[in-house]
């Protein structure tokens, strides 16, 4: 079960996520991170750890987004 939802918060974050590498939206990268912890904190809770990787694969991408835009842009 803890899987099915980190799967959830994961494609949840990843459609707000996508949005967000386009220049002056990276706003919604700040959104999308307390959705995709929530979705690593179930993946690690459950026995599987597709979930939980792929939370965290959609993690990288929104830091690095922050990274190179500098936080805010």
């Amino acid at each position: 079960m803890g899987n099915l939802l980190a799967y959830i918060f994961g494609l949840v974050s990843l459609v707000i996520v996508i949005p967000s590498t386009i220049p002056f939206l990276g706003w919604g990268n700040w959104l999308a991170l307390p959705l995709i912890v929530v979705g690593i904190i179930f993946g690690a809770l459950s026995s599987s750890d597709g979930g939980r990787n792929f939370c965290l694969i959609v993690f990288l991408i929104a830091v690095v987004r922050l990274s190179i835009g500098g936080g805010l842009i």
